[in-house]
């Protein structure tokens, strides 16, 4: 049923039509994906990821992960760093954080369309 809404959230956007909220229609699908609670047999991304800068959940707040994702990595863009960073979380782990605590199984809970969507919500997030 989630993923019949999530098509449906995505052909809106891509016709123009507003879901509502804060953020464009175009990353909505991705805002309703990461504030989930339950994803597949894991947490939801909102459950361990604060908005708030000054709150530490499990992992790193994602206030302004945009602007910090475009300088993590020499030679990778923010896209690509957010991207790898949901589906190979080990690949780089925040200092003060410690490894094995994120899912490393997202590629197979969310489909390709789903992670794109995600990682095009976060980067609205300066």
């Amino acid at each position: 049923m989630r993923r019949i809404a999530l098509v449906l959230l995505l052909v809106l956007a891509g016709c123009g039509g507003d879901s509502g909220g804060d953020v464009p229609s175009t990353v909505r699908p991705g805002q309703d994906i990461f504030e989930e609670r339950i994803l597949g047999p894991n947490p939801g991304c909102v459950t361990c990821h604060s908005y708030d800068p000054d709150t530490t959940l499990v992992g790193p707040s994602i206030a302004g992960v945009a602007v910090r994702a475009q300088t993590r990595v020499s030679g990778q863009t923010a896209a690509e760093y957010l991207r790898e960073s949901i589906v190979s979380p080990s690949a780089y782990v925040v200092d003060t954080f410690d490894d094995g605590k994120m899912p490393a199984d997202w590629a197979e809970i969310l489909t390709e369309a789903e992670i794109e969507a995600v990682v095009g919500y976060l980067l609205t997030l300066n």
